[in-house]
């Protein structure tokens, strides 16, 4: 998926949830991120991406649209 492309409609109450058991801390869903809610965290030796400030996600799930690892899910928060 280009990073590039249109936003997807906004859905207030969603978020990603991220699975660590999935995520390899490639760092494509911190690229899609346009409001830079997203980042990188080392733990326990594995990075993974974290949700930084979940009160300005739109729930537009671009995140979890441009993982190719399928590690990000939204969820009705």
């Amino acid at each position: 998926m280009d990073v590039h492309q249109p936003r997807r409609p906004h859905r207030p109450g969603w978020l990603p949830v991220v699975d660590a058991a999935r995520c390899t801390g490639c760092g494509w869903c911190v690229a899609a991120c346009d409001l830079h809610l997203l980042s990188l965290e080392v733990r326990q030796w594995q990075k993974s991406s974290t949700l930084q400030d979940a009160d300005r996600c739109t729930g537009c799930s671009d995140c979890a649209v441009t993982c190719p690892f399928h590690a990000i899910t939204m969820r009705k928060g």
